[in-house]
């Protein structure tokens, strides 16, 4: 097949590229939004336009949704397929997701059951993976003072969010509105594996908040979503993650080193601020060297599995993750990984794993090969591509 690949910079769109080549497919790039920010949708559908009226593709992938690639994919009835890797993903509220030509997959099982109904047959389930190759690749070539530099106790690689929550813009808002949304997400931040937030909004505290809250979001007009749906996704989501972060770093940092590779302020918290770390060179060495690698995943990533998961285990490394729904779909705890159900949970096996070193060696070889096994970019791309062309498992 030749696929055409609209690239905006996720980290993963390069293993993407490789696992679509390791099946024999021929791959073309258009790669302007990586390096303008800025780039107009009309910008973009000017630039998707030229290259289907100049090469002839099978389909067009994106990382996440893009209304106009779909808009543009659907003149030329040619699939648009896109995977998506974050959530919230307010584009899959717009008007294109149902357009036919679609093959949208989604990572987050709670994200497929909200849209799928919006599109059937064009809207699929399917976790994300890791390419275990060339995070080998890293950690083989590996310098002694680069092992050196990068192996540590607890080591958590990612924003806290607290830069990232627009809720902390809430002006003047009155008491009842405050007291009802810090009692609901101190309730969210003890429970793991539910995220309830947008069952517990009522009329009047959306309507409050969206008063005292200075650029609300508002969508677009060709776009379906209410302001429950956003007050909890885009705004309390990430207020709680931010809250539970911060947290987890005072918890830990008071009792063991943690190493944290963070853009965020980490004034006043209890551990080592090392900056950001480079994706490709250092984020792998940090992942495999740490005796314990956390995983806190956004609560707005409502049951699925983040990334991180994959490409922590993916490196070899021992992953600490708190519990999602789907953790036990695709890996066992006790042996692949583990996770915590609390913060007194994770405080306790943190200890229990720095003090069982054999124990975690051999947790972090099997999640390893689990990964490499069953969750690698090309078993998941043959799974797409069968999925997007309806062939039976076998005929691909």
């Amino acid at each position: 097949m030749k696929i055409l690949i609209y690239r905006y910079g996720s980290i993963c769109e390069p293993d993407i590229i490789t696992g679509f080549r390791e099946l024999g497919n021929e791959v073309a790039e258009i790669t302007t939004e990586i390096y303008n920010k800025n780039l107009l949708p009309s910008e973009g559908v000017t630039l998707l336009k030229n290259e289907l009226l100049a090469h002839n593709y099978d389909f067009v992938f994106s990382i996440n949704f893009f209304p106009f690639i779909s808009e543009v994919c659907n003149i030329f009835k040619l699939r648009y397929i896109c995977w998506t890797v974050d959530s919230p993903v307010m584009e899959l509220y717009s008007a294109s997701l149902a357009n036919p030509w679609n093959r949208i997959f989604l990572f987050d099982r709670a994200q497929y059951e909200e849209f799928s109904p919006k599109n059937p047959g064009c809207i699929f389930y399917l976790p994300l993976a890791s390419n275990p190759a060339r995070w080998n690749s890293v950690i083989a070539n590996a310098s002694r003072k680069d092992i050196t530099r990068f192996s540590g106790e607890v080591s958590f690689v990612g924003s806290l969010y607290t830069e990232k929550s627009a809720y902390r813009r809430l002006k003047d808002a009155p008491d009842y509105l405050t007291g009802y949304l810090d009692g609901i997400m101190a309730a969210q931040l003890k429970i793991y594996g539910y995220n309830f937030l947008q069952e517990v909004l009522p009329d009047d505290i959306i309507t409050a908040f969206r008063k005292h809250f200075p650029g609300f979001y508002t969508p677009p007009g060709n776009f379906c979503c209410d302001d429950r749906t956003i007050l909890a996704q885009l705004y309390l989501g990430t207020e709680v993650s931010a809250l539970e972060r911060v947290s987890v770093m005072k918890l830990l940092g008071k009792h063991y080193a943690v190493d944290l590779y963070t853009g965020s302020d980490t004034s006043g918290l209890p551990v080592k601020n090392h900056g950001l770390a480079k994706t490709l060179t250092e984020m792998p060495l940090i992942f495999h060297y740490s005796k314990i690698n956390l995983n806190m995943t956004s609560k707005s990533i409502r049951t699925g599995l983040p990334l991180r998961i994959f490409d922590i285990l993916g490196c070899g490394g021992f992953c600490l993750t708190n519990y999602q729904t789907e953790l036990t779909d695709y890996f066992t705890p006790g042996s692949d990984l583990d996770c915590y159900t609390c913060e007194e949970d994770l405080l306790e096996k943190t200890e229990y794993y720095l003090s069982h070193e054999k124990e975690r060696a051999e947790i972090a070889r099997n999640g390893f090969e689990t990964v490499n096994k069953y969750h690698n970019y090309p078993e998941r791309l043959l799974k797409m591509l069968s999925l997007a062309y309806g062939i039976k498992e076998g005929e691909l």
